[in-house]
């Protein structure tokens, strides 16, 4: 199930319960549909939590990954994004270019993040590039894992030479 669908079945829930709500509104204060429209709520708080904590797990996970590159050199200024697109799967993607200004071959860890218009974080991946030769560039395409909806902006969270 992707973030989209179950953010969707919520709102959809949420508007339905609460077009009920006005269309059986009474003075006495005893409104059976209220408790729907407070449910209605309550799952999507709980939809938006999940979608939320699938972000924060890839995240934590992209973090791990990162922590294990042993002998790394920061190469964040090193990195350059491309523009986000669509695959066939629905997935988010982005070309990345990195610049290996180092004297010797060297290998990239790149976590990317992706982000909606908001700044919150939808999706987190580590992309390697291997054996980019001395003082040239290496190319690879980072890739969400699960399908993104909306305006995405990935950016560069941090980057290892190693």
């Amino acid at each position: 199930m992707t973030g989209r669908w179950v953010r969707g079945a919520a709102g959809g829930l949420l508007a339905g319960a609460v077009l009920m709500g006005t269309a059986g509104c009474s003075d006495d204060g005893d409104n059976p549909v209220s408790g729907a429209v407070s449910e209605a709520a309550s799952a999507v708080a709980s939809a938006a939590e999940g979608v939320t904590d699938a972000a924060s797990e890839a995240a934590d996970k992209a973090e791990a990954q990162m922590a294990e590159i042993k002998d790394g050199v920061d190469a964040k200024d090193e990195v350059e994004l491309g523009d986000p697109a669509t695959d066939a799967d629905g997935r988010t993607t982005v070309p990345v270019t990195v610049r290996n200004t180092d004297d010797a071959s060297r290998s990239f860890a790149i976590q990317v993040r992706f982000e909606d218009g908001d700044g919150k974080l939808l999706d987190a991946v580590v992309l390697t590039i291997s054996d980019v030769p001395a003082g040239k560039p290496g190319d690879g395409t980072a890739r969400s894992t699960h399908k993104l909806s909306g305006s995405v902006t990935p950016t560069v969270a941090s980057a290892l030479r190693y």
